[in-house]
Order: structure tokens, then sequence, then C-alpha cells
């Protein structure tokens, strides 16, 4: 999409806060995380394991220059947990079952809060690092939109550029992720399609793995990293 508001978007330019993160995350609770996983490992097994993903994502968050790190949990804040209180600004998600319109919400907050550049992340991929995620940003200096497909047909990660999008921005929102289905194999292929009807620059990232099953974590495993 050719932005249009180029005059607007140099005078609003100062205006424009640092770039944004979004990380999801539930709330650690003994059968209430990862429950493909626990099918076969059990569900203390499975909360283990839903522990180790979120040290990698906050190893892989907390070093980010210049980004502010938005944390939304699933049913309440917790404020003695490891993701530390001044470092990232905690909230909860959304209300209801809906994950198109918790995450609409959470890239409706950065757009207002003037970010130029917002990305959203889960807590479930060890093969998610530093690298892929400060190449996000840099492609959407020139893309209105980046994508880190799954090889499970979902995104382990997508991000916006509102400056290049401009006035446009909440209605990319609601075309992006409103009365979607989820948790199925062309998650991925839909955002994309909607880019495209929509005239969006779009970037793919490369294609990773999402720990849902056993196999996922046996495969990707020895990537996790601890946080400190």
């Amino acid at each position: 999409m050719s932005s249009s508001t180029g005059t607007q978007t140099s005078e609003n330019q100062n205006l424009l806060k640092k770039d944004a993160i979004i990380i999801f995350i539930k709330n650690p609770q003994l059968g209430k995380v990862k429950t493909r996983l626990a099918a076969t490992v059990g569900n203390e097994r499975a909360l283990e394991i839903y522990h180790l993903l979120m040290q990698h994502t906050k190893a892989i968050t907390k070093p980010l220059i210049d980004i502010d790190k938005y944390l939304f949990y699933s049913d309440f804040v917790d404020e003695k947990d490891i993701w530390g209180n001044t470092e990232y600004h905690k909230s909860v998600q959304f209300a209801g079952q809906d994950l198109g319109l918790k995450m609409a919400e959470a890239f409706v907050e950065t757009y207002h809060q003037k970010h130029a550049k917002a990305l959203i992340i889960g807590s479930d991929c060890l093969e998610l690092n530093q690298d892929i995620i400060t190449d996000a940003y840099r492609q959407l200096s020139t893309n209105e939109v980046v994508i880190g497909p799954a090889f499970d047909g979902g995104y382990y990660l997508i991000g916006f550029n509102f400056e290049l999008i401009g006035e446009a921005s909440e209605e990319v929102l609601r075309q992006i992720f409103w009365n979607k289905e989820w948790s199925h194999e062309r998650v991925g292929q839909e955002a994309i399609e909607t880019c495209k009807e929509m005239n969006l620059r779009y970037f793919l990232l490369p294609t990773l793995t999402d720990v849902d099953e056993e196999k996922d974590y046996l495969k990707t495993q020895h990537l996790a990293l601890k946080a400190n």
C-alpha cells in the first residue's frame, strides 16, 4: 500500500514513540497450558515445558534495545513472576475466547500509544531468536506487514508499520484479526491473502516450529535459552 499520508507522516514523525513488542502468555497453571503436549507427557511435564518456553521468550526479548515491551496475561497480572515489573508493561488480554479480538485490541493499544512499529509473539517457539525479531523490525522499514509463518500453518509472529499504513491502521487490524477461525492450517495463508486484498506490502520471515506437541519440543529443545 502506498502511503497517501506522506505530509501528515512527516509532520507527526517526532510524535512517534519507539517500536513495541507485544507478548501473549498464559498464566502458568497446572492443566491449563499446552494441553496437546500434556496429552502425551502429562500435565506436570507440560507445565514444566511451558515455564521453559517463557524463560526462552524472556531471554530473547529482554535484551531488545529501545523497544517498549507489552506483556499480556491470559487471566491475571502476576507481579511476582519472572517478567520484570519495570521492563514489561503488564496487563490482561481482552476478555473472551476470540484470539483475533485479543490480538487486535493489543495492537490497537500500541497504535493509540503512537508506536510506529509493533510486533506480537507468543511464548511457544524455541526456534525464535533475537536476530529474527530484529530482522522483523528491519523489514517493517519498507513493508506494512511482517509475518513469521509456523510449520503448522499459523504464525509465530505478525507485525505492522502503523506509520506506513497511516489512518487505515485500525481497518487493517480488523480485516486481519476479526471474524476469523483459529487453530487451523490456513491461519497464516489467510493473513497473507488479506494483505494482498488490501494491497499491503508484506514480508515473510523464516518458517519455524511452534511447540504444540511432544515431537515439536523434542525437535527444538536444544535451542531453549534461560533468562537472567
